[in-house]
């Protein structure tokens, strides 16, 4: 049973996926602000937030970028059918998916499952240590160094870099990284891919704007290129 966090300020909308998520074996909090939702986070074990983007005072963008950065909490944000920008802003604040409103209860929890088990998961055997430049990435503890401090990368992002350092050299499609990484295969969204690469180049890179290990190539996917 996951702990869940709803921060929706739409009470009705609260109220209908609290009763969905807890019929579907979750259990729910759910807060109306983004400073309400916040403060629940830190008072109480919080295993994933789902964060409306229009909220009162804090909006969700703002929510998530704290949830996901130093507590490296996952996210999965609301957002209107009508504002394809919002998916694109709040991946990059570090949400880990998204879904539209009106939103089914059961695909909100196959987005949930699927969310906690890249969380969670972690290698079934010891693997190497790989040094990429100034970066030293340790498979078994799944944690990253650079220049020796530890940098602090999501799950997501993890997993998005270790598929690159497996297949170092190789070009990887949008698509073989949604199904590898997200597990969602044709049914994800590129977007999550680009907005994570990006947040990883942010972290890793020297210049991100400029990369030198993950490179984009147009109209296919990305590689990582070892110096």
């Amino acid at each position: 049973m996951a702990q869940l966090l709803v921060v929706e300020d739409d009470a009705a909308v609260a109220e209908a996926l609290s009763l969905a998520l807890t019929g579907l074996g979750h259990s729910v909090r759910t807060a109306a602000t983004g400073e309400d939702g916040l403060a629940l986070a830190q008072e109480r074990r919080v295993d994933l937030a789902i964060v409306d983007v229009m909220l009162p005072g804090i909006d969700g963008f703002e929510v998530c970028r704290r949830l996901a950065g130093a507590d490296a909490m996952p996210v999965v944000l609301l957002t209107a059918r009508s504002d394809p920008i919002d998916v694109v802003v709040g991946l990059e604040c570090g949400a880990d998916d998204y879904v539209t409103k009106p939103v089914e209860p059961r695909v909100l929890d196959a987005r949930i499952k699927a969310v906690l088990r890249r969380a969670t998961a972690r290698p079934a055997e010891a693997q190497a240590v790989f040094a990429i430049g100034s970066l030293t990435l340790d498979e078994a503890a799944m944690t990253v160094h650079r220049d020796g401090t530890e940098l602090h990368l999501t799950p997501t992002e993890l997993r998005l870099l270790l598929e690159l350092v497996h297949h170092a050299g190789q070009v990887l499609s949008r698509r073989v990284l949604l199904e590898r990484v997200w597990d969602y295969g044709y049914l994800g969204d590129s977007r999550l891919v680009d907005a994570c690469v990006q947040r990883l180049r942010a972290k890793i890179e020297d210049e991100p704007a400029n990369p030198a290990l993950i490179k984009t190539v147009r109209g296919v996917g990305y590689r990582l290129v070892l110096p």
